[in-house]
């Protein structure tokens, strides 16, 4: 079935899978872990497209734009492309800002004092000769004109103004001022010098922290960028825009520039079974194609031979089975010689190079299915998801309508298109789409589920809870039925009932397979258990009974790091964070994953570094009440 429930609300930047998967996928494991943490009394400050949450724990972290409602690829492009221009135009605001803006600003109160017509003249050397209040007078005076030099943008002279009122009287100010002196001039070695000095005076310096930031981010050290901009929106509450602006893009250069690292690194691999079985099973069953019957005399090393190898592998439902199955479709389009059936080896062996997350190479091979045999209308529907997840929501329109014209009585068309309307928000079209889907074939459970699903989404709870007893009447050993009719009962928050379905699909689920199970059922009962009785324990105990079953499922880790991080638990949550981005399987999944991990890091440090405002956070986490919602 899913990778994901199908209640939270599905919002990515980038549309992903919806309509291989069923439509309750569509949302990432990133998308609950935001609903999930908006109902567990955590506090949101929503930062131009960072929501920065603070928790009971008093833990900080960021959920990203994708935790916000989608409506369409087109809509959410143009929304995207907008988003994009106010990023830049405030991008270029605050960076004119921050090199523009007068020093004299420090003390705004007060009005800036006129420099004497003979400024003093002092130097390391003779300054000791002076009183203390002699020192204070001149330090003043050559501020003062150090002022007025940058004024007129003299910031050579300006910037021998500061330090010889640093000479006489080291201030955090004057450093702060000759650092913006250097800023405007490009110099971010000294920036950092003068600006850490200020900050060894005053720790909590905010203009010092935005400078330093800014220069560490022109020289490229994203992370120390991260941390000073991080403390910095913390020491104002959030309430800097120019800081929380630079908060979320320097989340975004860290993300990119480690989650291209990964994706060099990572190389051809499938997800876990779980997810793969859930896309697999997102297509109806069907026998193998005559001619590749068992039955039939085929050599091994043959290209149908070897076509027939991997169907077979597919139908183990584990993760050796469909790793031979790749294998073998790669395979049998070496070896060549399929005739008839080259079409379907390249169905195959795209539906497996998807999977891995290479969306372009998979495209490629189901044009050339769709060429050398137009019937086959499984390769119009995978192609169709294909191109929604790269953004072309007509053309996924067109790839369903191709597919109507060759065979208008295949169910699968019909779910899948639901699915595309389901993604977008068009909740009737999706409803009519799957009611289609079962007219035609009602042995399908998942028509039923989706329907009960949109169901829900459209308000009508009664006709989703009519929709799921049927299905569990009609399909009373299908253990799906009953996880995803215990995510509506959750949703409701009737725990006990919900509990009761996740454990009846858990002990389906053994019965029916005995070498592994689907894990979303223990994953279900874990959030569950957290959201009814705060049970940490269980909670955690669930998810790792879930990773001893499929060590590769992104939800179970990315369960855990969240339940590790309500806990205050952030070295061991950054650990899950990490292995999540090593598990996702797009470069969007990846990237996303990263940015989680890297706030958590900052968490870490900015406790290590600066722990009167951790806890700040815990502060606030206790002053503020219940959440305003994400």
């Amino acid at each position: 079935m899913s990778s994901e429930s199908p209640l939270p609300e599905a919002a990515k930047n980038v549309v992903v899978d919806t309509t291989s998967l069923p439509a309750s996928s569509t949302s990432s494991v990133w998308d609950r872990i935001s609903k999930w943490v908006s109902e567990n009394k955590a506090l949101v400050y929503t930062v131009a497209g960072v929501a920065v949450v603070v928790t009971s724990a008093g833990v900080v972290y960021y959920l990203s734009d994708s935790s916000r409602p989608a409506t369409s690829p087109a809509s959410a492009e143009k929304k995207r492309a907008k988003t994009q221009k106010r990023r830049e135009e405030k991008k270029k605001k605050a960076e004119e800002k921050s090199k523009s803006a007068s020093v004299q600003d420090e003390q705004p109160a007060k009005k800036t004092e006129e420099p004497a017509e003979e400024l003093p003249e002092v130097d390391e050397a003779t300054v000791g000769e002076l009183s203390d209040e002699t020192r204070k007078s001149y330090a003043a005076k050559l501020k003062a004109a150090g002022n007025k030099a940058y004024g007129l943008k003299d910031h050579t002279k300006a910037i021998e103004l500061y330090g010889k009122a640093i000479i006489c009287k080291p201030d955090p100010v004057f450093y702060s001022n000759r650092a913006a002196c250097y800023n405007v001039l490009s110099d971010w070695e000294k920036v950092i010098e003068d600006t850490s000095a200020a900050l060894a005076m005053d720790s909590e310096y905010v203009k010092a922290l935005n400078r330093r930031a800014t220069a560490y981010e022109h020289l490229e050290k994203f992370s120390e960028a991260l941390l000073d901009f991080t403390a910095s929106c913390i020491i104002d509450g959030f309430s800097n825009e120019v800081s929380r602006v630079a908060l979320e893009r320097l989340l975004k250069k860290v993300a990119d520039k480690k989650g291209k690292a990964i994706i060099e690194a990572k190389g051809r691999k499938l997800p876990s079974p779980t997810f793969v079985s859930n896309y697999l099973g997102s297509f109806r069953s069907k026998p193998l194609p005559e001619g590749l019957e068992e039955t039939v005399d085929l050599a091994e090393e043959s290209g149908k031979g070897q076509l027939r190898k991997g169907l077979l592998a597919m139908a183990k439902k584990t993760g050796d089975g469909y790793e031979e199955a790749a294998a073998a479709f790669e395979k049998a389009l070496e070896l060549g010689d399929l005739g008839e059936f080259e079409a379907l080896a390249l169905n195959m062996r795209a539906t497996f190079t998807y999977l891995e997350g290479n969306a372009e190479s998979a495209l490629a091979d189901l044009n050339k299915s769709t060429e050398l045999q137009p019937s086959l209308v499984q390769s119009y529907i995978k192609r169709a998801s294909l191109h929604l997840e790269l953004g072309n929501k007509e053309t996924a329109a067109d790839d369903f309508e191709l597919a109507i014209t060759h065979n208008k009585d295949d169910p699968d068309i019909y779910y899948h298109r639901a699915q595309l309307h389901f993604i977008l928000g068009e909740f009737a079209e999706a409803a009519k789409d799957y009611q289609k889907s079962i007219d035609l074939d009602s042995n399908f459970i998942y028509s039923h589920i989706q329907l009960g699903v949109t169901q829900y989404k459209m308000g009508s709870v009664a006709s989703a809870m009519a929709t799921f007893r049927r299905s569990v009447k009609n399909f009373e050993n299908v253990p799906d039925v009953y996880n995803y009719y215990g995510e509506l009962l959750l949703d409701q928050q009737n725990f006990s009932e919900a509990i009761e379905k996740f454990d009846k699909a858990v002990e389906m689920e053994k019965q029916s397979k005995p070498m592994g199970i689907n894990v979303l059922p223990l994953i279900n009962k874990a959030l569950a258990l957290f959201q009814w009785k705060h049970d940490f324990s269980e909670a955690e105990n669930l998810c790792q009974k879930a990773l001893i079953i499929d060590p590769e499922c992104d939800i179970a880790v990315g369960t855990m790091a969240q339940l590790l991080l309500q806990q205050g638990k952030v070295s061991q949550a950054l650990k899950y964070f990490e292995r999540a981005a090593e598990l996702a399987r797009t470069e969007a999944e990846i990237v996303n994953a990263i940015s989680y991990a890297e706030a958590t890091r900052t968490q870490l440090e900015v406790q290590e570094k600066y722990p009167q405002l951790a806890a700040r956070l815990q502060g606030m986490g206790a002053g503020m009440g219940g959440p305003p919602g994400l």
